[in-house]
């Protein structure tokens, strides 16, 4: 039965239980979509397309495709082959298809009782006797049903537990109904368009949802159709007129003012057994500027590995010291945040700075007094893990956030840090770092909420790592040569990456590789870390290694970040075909730290696929992480790169940073007119295409 809508004299705004046959149950369920209004129904847009608008003969089936066919019922039975399952053999003639289900009730079995023509719809697979599909879309056709074939493309939306492709469709079908029956309204002025040529809202939103059968599919699927071009234009406007107001409406809270330590900053630099490169000044200068006013920095430091992004941050938590509040700086793992509290302490414990850190190993006692020292202040720089922001832990007067590798958190995560130094009103400045660098094509549309540095020049003293890309046959090749780099009294990381989503499954690849080095190289003295092993075992480990008592280090990408040893200066990636260029990077980083010439070893395993092959030349071609970055975000798109599946942010229906990279100048310079002569339309943009998630932009 076709959706329809109930009489209402609403608009587009309309909730989405207006149409026919959505309850509340279902509500429910399409709330977790983003959809509560009719209009969120229209923005709800595919994300690619099918051809269902011919039927292709039985006898033409080959397995791998997806395809409409027809055919009679010659056979329905029900099976018991390991598991209960229903079974239908159809022909048209041509040839024969079977129709496999596991989940079926009688009156479904009854539907297809022999002589019944249906309608299918799904992947062909190969099965034991026939090709087969299981589970197909499916209908009956009447003995008069006609020309059954769809009249447009079909979309295929984004979807969740307990909503079928066929449903969003429905839905879709009435809203469009609606759309025909009062014009949706067009906040954007026709002027403000960069292509005349596009179509008006309205049409944009029909062609997208129902293409006509000769719509081309590959120019669909490359989203360069002028229907498409015109939503995302008015996506990435929303998107950017959202963070405008974030940035406005942070710029309105207040903060402690940090103008004081001069005096301790000075002694602190002073105590650094190096020099802060031009890069760092600049950073720093920019830092306290925002630290000195009265409302809260929110400011994000980019820096590629080994460029001194550390030094920096602890430069702003010795002013928030100075300036008698604390500061605390939170890490994505417990590695991370151990090296950052050794370097912490190391610097600032001389100066009489209490630094504490608090992660999740942290128990009883030993949690219980860092907690009343954090609560006292008698402890001023926290360092820590997600441990930070448990319900529990509260601070005396936090004035300082650090978050590094900001992407790896949650938006909830990040704003109950935030919210733990709310005080009389004020909220702590924060300072978010990251070594994945971002072009600024992205950065211009995902950060504009966001005062950006850039630390674009590496310590005097390191050599660029030299990147090889050897075969897994030649591994004895590169056995041979760790053996020569610790003979020369260097050390070596051999790296064994998650293959699959399993800490278990990684730590015995590690462990294999551990005793086939043992075994090859009795005279080294090599060492195992992985996530599986407990705090304790893996300081120790690290330490080992550190201290050089240690030549080799065995590790799973436990060691992708934070871990530095200047004279390790051979790293060896197994299977660095699995892995992407940001890891890549990131591990590579590890080396290259000290005064000596470095290399990274890329081992790889054929067969390579082509975007495999493509990472492995990047990594091989350049050092310059913002180079690489630009190609991850070609690879991999923007959502990967920010962590943006899990910010709120960014999170694009139509448009692509990339691909619409274009449009942005033209975005940028829309969003200063609306703001300033049509502010009134700003609101119903944002809720058309944001909707609550611009909440997230203070974090």
């Amino acid at each position: 039965m076709a959706v329809v809508l109930k009489t209402s004299s609403s608009t587009e705004l309309r909730p989405v239980t207006a149409l026919r046959g959505v309850g509340s149950a279902l509500a429910v369920k399409l709330a977790t979509l983003g959809l509560h209004t009719i209009q969120d129904v229209l923005f709800h847009l595919p994300f690619r397309y099918e051809d269902r608008t011919r039927t292709v003969p039985l006898g033409s089936l080959h397995a791998g495709i997806r395809a409409v066919v027809e055919g009679e019922v010659q056979l329905s039975e029900i099976a018991f082959r390991g598991r209960r399952q229903l079974l239908v053999r159809i022909s048209d003639g041509s040839g024969w298809l079977t129709l496999r289900f596991f989940h079926f009730g009688a009156a479904q079995q009854n539907q297809m009782a022999r002589g019944t023509r249906l309608r299918c719809f799904g992947e062909v697979r190969s099965g034991p006797q026939t090709l087969e599909m299981v589970h197909p879309e499916y209908r009956r056709i009447m003995a008069d049903g006609g020309n059954m074939d769809s009249e447009t493309l079909t979309p295929i939306y984004p979807a969740t537990e307990g909503i079928q492709q066929a449903r969003l469709r429905q839905l879709s079908t009435a809203a469009l109904q609606e759309l025909k029956q009062n014009n949706i309204r067009d906040w954007l002025p026709a002027e403000l368009l960069p292509d005349p040529r596009w179509p008006t809202l309205q049409a944009a939103l029909q062609y997208v949802h129902r293409p006509p059968p000769d719509a081309r599919l590959e120019l669909l699927a490359s989203g360069h159709h002028p229907a498409q071009r015109r939503l995302a234009f008015e996506e990435l406007l929303a998107q950017q007129l959202s963070l405008r107001l974030l940035r406005q409406d942070i710029k309105r809270d207040a903060s402690w003012p940090l103008v004081q330590g001069t005096e301790l900053l000075q002694r602190f630099r002073n105590s650094l057994p190096f020099q802060l490169t031009s890069a760092q000044q600049r950073v720093w200068q920019e830092i306290e500027h925002d630290l000195a006013l009265p409302q809260p920095m929110l400011r994000l430091v980019q820096g590629d590995v080994g460029s001194g992004k550390t030094v920096v941050a602890a430069l702003a938590a010795v002013k928030a010291v100075a300036c008698g509040m604390q500061a605390a700086l939170m890490a994505p793992t417990e590695l991370l945040a151990e090296q950052h509290a050794r370097n912490f302490q190391r610097w600032l414990e001389p100066l009489g700075i209490e630094v504490v850190l608090l992660t999740g190993k942290h128990t009883g006692k030993t949690r219980a007094a860092i907690m009343a020292s954090l609560a006292s202040g008698k402890a001023s720089v926290a360092i820590g893990t997600h441990a930070l922001f448990q319900s529990d832990v509260a601070f005396a007067r936090l004035a300082l956030v650090i978050i590094d590798e900001q992407h790896r958190f949650g938006v909830n995560q990040r704003l109950l840090l935030r919210e733990k130094g709310l005080d009389a009103g004020r909220y702590p400045h924060q300072l978010i770092m990251t070594a994945t660098p971002i072009p600024r094509t992205l950065a211009m549309s995902a950060y504009a909420d966001l005062d950006v540095s850039v630390i674009d020049e590496l310590p005097p003293g390191r050599t660029p790592v030299q990147t090889v890309v050897v075969p897994d046959g030649r591994r004895n090749e590169i056995v041979q040569r760790v053996r020569e780099a610790c003979l020369q009294q260097r050390q070596v990381y051999w790296v064994c990456p998650l293959i699959e989503e399993s800490e278990l499954l990684s730590a015995q690849a590690a462990e294999e590789t551990y005793a086939n080095l043992v075994a090859a190289l009795p005279e080294l003295r090599i060492q195992l870390l992985h996530g599986r092993m407990n705090a304790k075992q893996k300081d120790a480990v690290m330490e080992q290694f550190k201290s050089h008592q240690a030549d080799v280090l065995v590790a799973t990408t436990v060691i992708e970040v934070g871990v530095d040893v200047p004279n390790a200066s051979v790293m060896v990636i197994e299977n660095a075909e699995r892995m992407g260029l940001a890891q890549l990077h990131q591990l590579r980083g590890r080396v290259g730290r000290g005064s000596a010439q470095s290399s990274c070893v890329l081992l790889y395993q054929y067969p390579l696929s082509e975007v495999a092959r493509t990472r492995l030349r990047i990594m091989r071609e350049t050092n310059d992480g913002f180079e690489i970055a630009r190609h991850d975000l070609e690879i991999r798109g923007p959502g990967e790169l920010l962590g943006t599946r899990q910010t709120g942010l960014v999170q694009l229906r139509v448009a692509d940073l990339m691909r619409d990279a274009d449009l942005l100048p033209q975005v940028q310079k829309a969003a200063d007119l609306l703001l300033r002569d049509k502010p009134d339309h700003v609101e119903p943009l944002l809720t058309r295409w944001v909707g609550q998630s611009e909440r997230f932009g203070k974090v």
